[in-house]
């Protein structure tokens, strides 16, 4: 059976001193050897090392939000694989719907991305979803399937990554797709898995749902049997919302 994963994106949100008290009590309220799910929470890359300090020792993972494909270099603004792995991340989100849209990220550099980071032992997990207007017009499934095989392309083994299908239209917008929406394509993507590793790996890989998931209706997502937890924006900056969602996919 697939153990729920759970991971809070903070994205441009919290000073460091901000983080670690979310931190602290996004701990406090799980309380010791809580293992009901896997946690993680993705601060900034200002806060990752004092909100590393304040989670050693507990459940909760460091996830960061990014990083580049190459070790170093002329590249401003960016952090490499290295660099996140050495101030305590064991994973890094890859291909988020705001770095495709704000950023040009592609599926070539998601790939690149995501082969960097593995090549380098963290885990990744790879964001696909389409916007409102590919749903309207009927191509969400070519758009993901695009996403997944090319963000995938030359990757023979997916034992350390995890897939978050975030719907764009539902993200940050108050909108969540039903959950039967969100299982439909969750089913897609682990018939897509299957098609390209086989049906092992593909019982094997998490598929989490990041699309507006609230204390209000993740039992209900979570519930689903191919939804494997949550990649959490909004509900995240809150310590109680949060471990609330985390309880919900310990059920």
């Amino acid at each position: 059976m697939r153990k729920k994963i759970v991971v809070g994106n903070w994205k441009m949100n919290n000073s460091v001193a901000e983080s670690v008290q979310l931190a602290t009590e996004v701990v406090e309220a799980l309380g010791e050897g809580f293992s009901g799910c896997e946690v993680g929470i993705a601060p900034t890359y200002l806060a990752l090392d004092a909100t590393e300090k304040v989670i050693a020792g507990s459940e909760v993972q460091l996830v960061a939000q990014n990083c580049h494909y190459e070790n170093d270099g002329a590249f401003t603004g960016e952090v490499s694989a290295r660099m996140i792995l050495a101030v305590g991340c064991s994973s890094v989100i890859i291909g988020h719907s705001e770095r495709r849209q704000y950023f040009g990220e592609t599926n070539a550099t998601v790939n690149l991305r995501v082969k960097k980071a593995l090549s380098e032992g963290l885990k990744v997990i790879l964001c696909v979803g389409e916007t409102l207007a590919e749903r309207e017009s009927g191509v969400m499934e070519t758009v993901i399937s695009s996403q997944v095989r090319e963000g995938l392309e030359g990757i023979s083994d997916i034992s350390a990554i995890v897939i978050a299908y975030e719907p764009v239209w539902a993200i940050g917008t108050g909108k969540t797709a039903s959950s039967a929406q969100a299982e439909e394509v969750h089913l897609f993507i682990r018939t897509l898995i299957t098609e390209l590793y086989g049906q092992s790996a593909a019982e094997k890989v998490r598929i989490q749902y990041g699309g507006s998931v609230k204390p209000s209706n993740a039992v209900e997502l979570f519930a689903m049997p191919n939804i494997d937890g949550g990649l959490i924006g909004g509900a995240a900056l809150n310590a109680e919302d949060f471990v609330a969602i985390v309880k919900a996919a310990s059920l």
